[in-house]
């Protein structure tokens, strides 16, 4: 990797990870709370939730938290039958009420059992996995071990199995995992290593990678995020997933 290419990637990813960059990401979401279970709940959400322009995935993120009266955990492990009329009409892009009312329910079956959403992910991960990548199979099955779960839901929970990039639950994932001193990603979890992370590969991300010469794989997939991630762990074997904040910022701001 030459010179310019590591210098600009050190120097996007400075200017990018600051909190100045909160407000206008879905990540501001998750930020709204302070207890852990409210922070992975709508940390997830925020995340599947992420496609299209930012303002209004925080605008429909912010209708379903006042859906749950403000108190997500509270809210999935505590309400009625009667109070999921009110999520009937909610829609984002192709998420629909089926959608919803599945998430609520996986998650009421989920916290009635566990503290942390991060055993539905650590818990796949052996010692020897150099990557999330069981972590992310293990988790798609376990959210779909619901009886009766919507076929439907399915195509908004990605998987490498599928050959998915699996863009959004990895850029969850490096919320809840990375740890700095900057206050962007949470770093709440911590049976998952950074360097274990793969980079969200989303289309800004993928863009301006390839343009950098970080992506040579002709096809967006898992494969390809598996090697954009191969290469920025040459420059910080650690926390390579950090460098989403320059790819991404770069592509947002179209200065590539």
């Amino acid at each position: 990797m030459n010179s310019f290419v590591i210098e600009l990637l050190e120097e996007k990813f400075q200017e990018f990870n600051q909190p100045n960059f909160i407000p206008n990401d879905p990540i501001c979401i998750p930020h709204s709370f302070s207890q852990k279970q409210d922070i992975e709940i709508m940390g997830f959400w925020a995340s599947i939730l992420a496609w299209g322009q930012r303002k209004t995935i925080i605008n429909k993120c912010n209708e379903l938290v006042t859906l749950m009266d403000g108190a997500p955990h509270q809210f999935i492990t505590q309400h009625q039958s009667s109070d999921l009329k009110r999520f009937l009409n909610f829609k984002h892009r192709t998420f629909n009420a089926t959608d919803t009312l599945y998430f609520i329910e996986w998650f009421k079956e989920y916290y009635a059992k566990y503290d942390s959403l991060e055993d539905a992910f650590a818990r796949f991960l052996l010692d020897t996995d150099y990557t999330t990548e069981n972590a992310l199979i293990g988790f798609h099955q376990l959210f779909f071990s619901l009886e009766d779960y919507p076929q439907r839901t399915q195509k908004h929970i990605a998987t490498p199995l599928r050959k998915s990039t699996c863009k959004r639950i990895n850029m969850f994932l490096r919320w809840m995992v990375r740890k700095d001193d900057k206050g962007v990603d949470f770093g709440i979890w911590n049976r998952i290593k950074p360097a274990q992370l793969i980079c969200p590969c989303d289309v800004h991300v993928d863009r301006v990678a390839r343009k950098l010469g970080l992506i040579q794989r002709q096809n967006t997939d898992w494969l390809t995020a598996l090697e954009l991630t191969e290469n920025l762990r040459t420059l910080d074997p650690n926390d390579p997933v950090k460098y989403d904040f320059a790819l991404f910022g770069l592509g947002v701001e179209k200065e590539m």
